[in-house]
């Protein structure tokens, strides 16, 4: 096991501040909390965080979602488990996280528009930067 490095949350708590600000403010929004957990674990999956990973799958489990639903979310796109608005975010999510390579294609982001609104779309596109980030917070300071 690694040791942390630094405790970003005891020295930089004007900032993880923020952060935790921009999570709440999310969740106030109309994107409801089971897709922004949804988003949040696919994000961490991607980036390899074990804390965020473990963090979103309870908060998932807690509040209802199917251990199946869980499981799978690294196959989305072969599972018949997800919705299709459920899909277009992963989509997004997948597009905008891996950005240096994807660009955040038009096909990507045209998708959106079946299911968010405009609102929600900026929403969306803001809870997988914010989650982004703590990832990289996180793996960097080795939590």
């Amino acid at each position: 096991m690694t040791m942390q490095r630094f405790d970003y949350t005891q020295l930089s708590p004007e900032v993880m501040q923020g952060f935790y600000s921009a999570h709440a403010a999310l969740l106030r929004g109309p994107l409801g909390r089971p897709l922004i957990d949804l988003v949040y674990l696919r994000v961490s999956q991607i980036n390899g965080c074990a804390y965020c990973l473990e963090m979103h799958s309870k908060s998932l489990r807690d509040d209802g979602e199917t251990t199946r639903r869980i499981d799978v979310l690294a196959g989305w796109r072969v599972s018949t488990a997800y919705t299709p608005r459920e899909r277009a975010a992963l989509e997004w999510v997948e597009a905008v996280t891996d950005i240096a390579h994807t660009h955040a294609p038009d096909a990507s982001y045209d998708a959106l528009a079946e299911h968010f609104s405009e609102r929600e779309t900026s929403d969306l596109t803001t809870a997988i930067a914010l989650m982004n980030a703590l990832n990289r917070v996180a793996i960097a300071a080795r939590r």
